[in-house]
């Protein structure tokens, strides 16, 4: 989804939910008091009508379910992926931080305290901007800092020259980590999708308006499937934006890490 509909993930998530369902089902109701006449009107009343209109509903409801899943499916996995990358950027990082640990002083402190800053600015500016759809740049100061402090030292024995390679090794790691994180927080389903979606959405409804049954039946039984699809929607919006939205992604394997630090 675009950044034209962030204003979405700034809502509770129950509210999201309830505006989804309420659209879905107010637009089913409008349309089948104002719109379905005149659809009658063209169908007209003929024998075996509802058959017709339920077999070919139930063979669009097989191609638009295997759709729904299918995005849903992506958006999940777009999620999972996002996670996957914070998880393997901390552990990158605290790998680093074990080996600057073993640097002769005063390299070995220069290098703890720029890993814990840059842990700190992770957890306290970064992803709250992360959280509002905007990837943070000045984690890119802190991780060019650290790397030109790590150039500085120059190896004196074999031990030190093999731990400065696997520093740097460590450290070339973690920056692709790194870059993995911040490209998922604008990752998220193509706008094709969102328009396939909501026109299949459309067309189901229009094909249950086509029904010939008693008006209450018709606002009950179309009512609790616009409802469940308004459900669906909420559901993939969520999960469309793995750092937004009340199913996202949080910053604790940094702040378990950060802690960690602190405490030596």
């Amino acid at each position: 989804m675009s950044n034209d509909f962030s204003w979405v993930y700034e809502m509770h998530p129950w509210r999201l939910a309830l505006l989804m369902v309420s659209l879905f089902v107010g637009f089913y109701w409008v349309g089948a008091i104002f719109i379905r006449p005149f659809l009658r009107l063209l169908v007209r009343r003929s024998p075996g009508l509802n058959d017709l209109i339920g077999y070919v509903l139930s063979c669009f409801c097989v191609f638009y379910g295997l759709l729904l899943g299918l995005i849903a499916v992506t958006a999940y996995q777009n999620y999972a992926e996002a996670d996957q990358n914070v998880t393997r950027e901390a552990t990158a990082l605290s790998a680093l931080y074990e080996d600057v640990s073993r640097y002769p002083e005063p390299f070995g402190q220069d290098l703890r305290w720029l890993l814990r800053d840059y842990t700190r600015y992770v957890i306290k500016y970064s992803w709250p901007l992360q959280r509002q759809g905007i990837v943070p740049q000045e984690g890119t100061i802190r991780a060019e800092a650290f790397f030109d402090r790590l150039l500085d030292f120059q190896p004196k024995t074999p031990a030190e020259e093999i731990l400065h390679a696997e520093a740097l090794r460590q450290l070339n790691h973690f920056l692709e980590c790194r870059r993995m994180r911040l490209f998922s927080v604008t990752n998220g389903l193509p706008a094709s999708m969102w328009y396939v979606m909501f026109v299949g959405a459309a067309f189901n409804i229009v094909l249950c308006w086509m029904f010939d049954t008693r008006f209450m039946t018709q606002l009950v039984l179309g009512g609790i499937l616009a409802a469940y699809l308004g459900m669906m929607m909420y559901l993939i919006i969520d999960m469309n934006q793995p750092f937004r939205g009340e199913v996202s992604i949080t910053p604790d394997v940094f702040e378990v890490l950060y802690r960690r630090m602190d405490d030596e």
